[in-house]
């Protein structure tokens, strides 16, 4: 069932961009869709390919959607192009959208980027330093800046270290316990700590911690602390798949879980927080969110809601191509098949037990 999504997400929009059509086929919705017309192809490629990245390494007899996304990667970042994509032009979105791009490149490189022709490599490589020019807001955009840095730097290109160690320094200050951030100085009710925070925090230390003791140390806490964010969230997954609508982009509709399904990915999950339970209440929000009524238009793309067509959800930023983030629940197909994750028996939640009167440990804060 995973696989399934994953293909009906991946293949309207990879399609159209191998074939170099994406700007001519793929429906623009959202409240300011003339505006988003500037963003939105990247942005919607680069979160689909944020979240399938792991689930292309694993198509190992099978390299039909490995080779769809490199010829999609040529296609948006070939000048010549007529979808290649803004990596500079208009507003600051363009930093948002190459650092999807650069998360899913690190997240599955010996799919992504080791096959590439070298013509591609460099136009890749072009598109990522070309965002040196965009300024970060100071919040969870200054994390887009460093994995792009961070992406250069694993592909043997010299990273910019103010770019990247700010975002770095930023987060260390902006913690606020109990593996929760600051998006920003303060604390947002939101799901960007899982859309954003924690993941490319832990992916560029990942990519740049041998650099110095500092970035090990950090890298070191960061691993402890997503493993505790991720068991807050599968505190939060109802029965149903259901879940708290807390705050904006609420239509990335199961992206919120993203750091939850990246621990599982990593094998980062807490040693008592089992993988199968896991997978049982991410399942639940796959089917919740993206097997609702009117998810998906006739052509097979998303539609802007949380539980089917809403859109009244979005916010002024929110276009099709931004619904791609719900990729990001998708991320452990990027195990193999006897992996716990999915081998083992089905095993009920944590919320599912407690309202069933299993008598259970106390949570504890980290």
């Amino acid at each position: 069932m995973w696989c399934v999504h994953a293909q009906r997400l991946a293949a309207p929009l990879l399609h159209a961009l191998a074939q170099r059509r994406l700007r001519a086929t793929m429906p623009v919705e959202g409240p300011k869709a003339a505006e988003q017309q500037r963003y939105t192809h990247l942005e919607g490629f680069a979160r689909l390919l944020c979240g399938l990245a792991p689930w292309l390494t694993r198509n190992d007899d099978d390299d039909r959607w490995a080779a769809l996304a490199r010829e999609a990667i040529d296609a948006i970042t070939d000048p010549a192009s007529p979808d290649c994509g803004n990596f500079t032009e208009g507003n600051r979105q363009p930093l948002v959208d190459t650092a999807f791009l650069a998360q899913a490149l690190l997240r599955a490189p010996q799919v992504l980027w080791a096959p590439l022709p070298e013509r591609v490599r460099t136009n890749v490589i072009d598109a990522l330093v070309a965002t040196r020019r965009i300024e970060p807001w100071e919040n969870n955009w200054v994390l887009f800046a460093a994995i792009i840095e961070a992406a250069l730097h694993r592909f043997g290109v010299p990273y910019d270290g103010a770019r990247l160690g700010h975002g770095l320094k930023r987060h260390r200050d902006w913690y606020l316990g109990d593996g929760w951030y600051g998006d920003g100085p303060q604390f947002h009710a939101d799901y960007y700590n899982s859309y954003v925070i924690h993941p490319m925090l832990v992916e560029v230390l990942d990519a740049v911690a041998e650099e110095s003791a500092e970035w090990r140390e950090m890298h070191a806490v960061a691993v402890t602390r997503l493993a505790r964010f991720a068991a807050i969230q599968e505190r939060m997954i109802a029965p149903d798949g259901s879940y708290p609508l807390l705050g904006r982009s609420i239509a990335y509709r199961g992206g919120a879980f993203q750091a939850l399904a990246l621990a599982a990915w990593r094998h980062g999950l807490p040693g008592d927080l089992p993988p199968a339970q896991v997978r049982r209440a991410l399942t639940s929000v796959l089917q919740r969110t993206l097997g609702a009524p009117d998810t998906f238009d006739a052509n097979g793309w998303l539609r802007i809601g949380l539980a089917g067509a809403q859109p009244s959800l979005a916010e002024d930023y929110i276009s099709t191509g931004s619904l791609y983030l719900c990729s990001t629940l998708l991320l452990p197909l990027g195990l193999p098949a006897d992996d716990p994750f999915w081998s083992a028996p089905d095993m009920p939640t944590t919320w599912e037990r407690a309202w069933a009167g299993v008598d259970l440990p106390a949570d504890h804060a980290l």
